[in-house]
């Protein structure tokens, strides 16, 4: 430990004291500034009431998507925030009709459960959603997917890091040959971001959404929505708001008059609460720079591996560290009450059918974390799990 350059910010996360963490991957710790900023939350909305809608409340969205645009590599002005990214891949798909000979989304069945629900709902307009078939639950067959990308296509949304298995996914390839045939990639960074460098902008996605639950530290309705810059202006989504308006306090009337740039994008009342919550992880993150996250994550999930390895237990993780995002995937006999013994044992990790039992350090956490939840998983392994 006293080689990390990251311990500092452990006391920054009291839950972390607490427990060993090890769960980033579903919900980041809580940053103790943000109990601070949700204070601030109160007392501004106690103190100044509706003129805080003129002091900053309104324009929260476009400064708290501003905080996390060099986190993802794109230009300030280019975010708008959401509730999560049901709300932001509806969006981008009431940008497109779904009459003509273009109305193919193509999904692989590895994405994230809501990504699949949201666009079967456009099947009613006409949408034709086709799912690229896998061989194993931890990575897609490239190749399968890039194949079903053709002329017909209008939207292909790809997670770069998979939910189940941590795999990062090659999304300059699927990138480049959507736009050979005039498709638009939607990248889904939610398990990315904040543990993996990202440059969206030199990658060229046409959108990138996400949420700040994860490694972003940033707790829950802050999701957010990018979109090339250059193609924004060309859309014109229909599930928006009044915010969209080019002038919302005129209250006009009829069709909208689209806002310029990521407000064009916009719904109704941004979500202020969750917003103040969201900036402090953003800032950390940014303070520390995702480079040096990364190295620390793959030093720590490396460990992991190696342990596992030793251990004999399955590994549903990419073992290379280019294609590993942060999060390591084992799967044991009796994974789910393994997991739960595990749960018991203030090891806090996660489980997933098809999948196993997910473990993630972040920053915050040290190697002792890493050997100690392994201790433990040996020791239930070897004596039995508790059922029930």
């Amino acid at each position: 430990m006293s080689g990390d350059a990251l311990a500092r910010w452990r006391d920054e996360f009291p839950t972390v004291a607490d427990c060993t963490y090890l769960v980033s991957h579903s919900l980041g710790a809580m940053p103790r500034r943000t109990a601070a900023n949700l204070q601030e939350y109160a007392d501004t909305w106690s103190r100044r009431g509706v003129r805080a809608w003129h002091e900053g409340w309104w324009e929260i969205g476009r400064t708290t998507g501003d905080l996390l645009a060099p986190i993802l590599g794109v230009p300030a002005g280019s975010i708008s925030m959401h509730q999560n990214v049901t709300v932001t891949m509806g969006i981008i798909a009431s940008c497109f009709r779904y009459e003509g000979r273009r109305r193919k989304i193509v999904l692989t069945e590895l994405e994230f459960p809501t990504n699949m629900y949201l666009f079967e709902g456009y099947a009613r307009y006409g949408a034709e959603i086709v799912y690229v078939a896998s061989d194993n639950a931890i990575r897609n067959d490239l190749e399968r997917l890039l194949d079903a990308i053709d002329e017909r296509t209008v939207l292909v949304p790809l997670s770069l890091v998979l939910f189940r298995s941590s795999c990062i996914q090659d999304a300059r390839a699927v990138i480049e040959k959507a736009h050979r045939v005039g498709a638009h990639v939607i990248l889904d960074v939610y398990q990315a971001a904040g543990t993996v460098p990202l440059d969206i902008a030199a990658l060229e996605a046409d959108f990138a959404v996400g949420g700040s639950v994860k490694w972003l530290c940033g707790g829950p309705g802050a999701g957010y929505l990018y979109v090339r810059p250059d193609l924004a202006r060309t859309l014109a989504p229909g599930l928006i708001g009044w915010a969209a308006h080019a002038e919302p306090f005129a209250f006009a009337t009829g069709p909208v008059v689209y806002a310029e740039g990521a407000e064009r994008f916009q719904s109704g009342t941004p979500n202020v609460p969750a917003l103040y919550a969201a900036r402090a992880g953003y800032e950390i993150v940014a303070s520390i720079g995702v480079t040096a996250i990364r190295e620390k994550s793959l030093r720590l999930t490396r460990r992991i591996i190696d342990h596992a390895t030793r251990a004999g237990y399955t590994i549903n993780t990419p073992v290379d560290d280019a294609e590993r995002g942060g999060a390591v995937i084992l799967d044991v006999p009796n994974g789910q009450a393994v997991a739960n013994d595990l749960l018991r044992r203030n090891i806090i990790i996660d489980y997933r059918p098809d999948a196993g039992i997910r473990i993630s350090p972040h920053f915050y956490n040290h190697e002792d974390d890493v050997d100690e939840a392994m201790r433990v998983l040996d020791e239930i392994v070897a004596v039995g799990a508790r059922q029930g």
